[in-house]
């Protein structure tokens, strides 16, 4: 806790003037160009790899970057409210759910979860049962990855397909007005990928994939 703290005044200390103009002016509102869907592992930082300054990303963190299909009744959780508020409220045109290499989340859906001290964590992580079901039933991208970092990639794509069962979030999608994309970051060489459907794996974003990124937004 004493770290945060000192943190927090050395941001007040250093906040250029330059900075405080840009909080002035996103206190009157935000207009966010995407969704970020992450794990709350406090090793990965969307603010550090994806957007450096605030106001770009709105950002949805939970245990195992789950969310619950729409299939779920009645629609109650925290996810599929931020999924309507950025979709309806914020308009964003592209939807991020970024996975990451050794999750905690992953492990203990490999492992499983002592339902006695932790039921809630057991409850939630009923979300991501269909990704360890797929990796075992052989369904992996990477079989060259321990087995919960490849229930981590495939459970990218599963919480894609969470994300798209929503009718709001299809309708827009087949509208072509929003895109879904999905994201893996590779914690212990700091990289960032992105799946590339026609390929069937995760590309790595470096400076080329970036662009083409850019110029086409290909990564769905």
């Amino acid at each position: 806790m004493k770290k945060l703290i000192q943190e927090i005044a050395h941001f007040k200390k250093n906040l250029s003037e330059e900075g405080r103009a840009l909080f002035a002016q996103l206190a009157l509102g935000q207009k966010p160009e995407a969704l970020f869907i992450a794990c709350s592992d406090s090793r990965l930082m969307p603010s550090l790899f994806a957007s450096t300054h605030p106001g770009n990303i709105f950002v949805l963190r939970n245990i195992g970057n789950l969310i619950p299909p729409a299939s779920s009744s009645p629609y109650d959780s925290s996810a599929s409210a931020v999924l309507e508020f950025s979709t309806f409220s914020l308009n964003v045109s592209d939807i991020i759910v970024c996975g990451h290499s050794e999750c905690g989340a992953m492990q203990a859906l490999a492992r499983g979860v002592d339902g006695h001290n932790c039921p809630h964590l057991g409850s939630w992580l009923k979300h991501g049962e269909e990704s360890l079901n797929k990796v075992r039933k052989g369904l992996s991208i990477n079989p060259s990855l321990s087995e919960h970092n490849q229930i981590s990639q495939i459970n990218v794509l599963q919480q894609m397909q969470h994300v798209i069962s929503y009718p709001f979030i299809q309708e827009r999608v087949e509208k072509k007005q929003l895109r879904v994309h999905g994201w893996w970051f590779d914690i212990a060489q700091a990289d960032v990928y992105c799946y590339k459907q026609d390929l069937h794996q995760f590309v790595l974003i470096d400076e080329e994939e970036a662009n083409l990124i850019a110029n086409n937004l290909s990564c769905l």
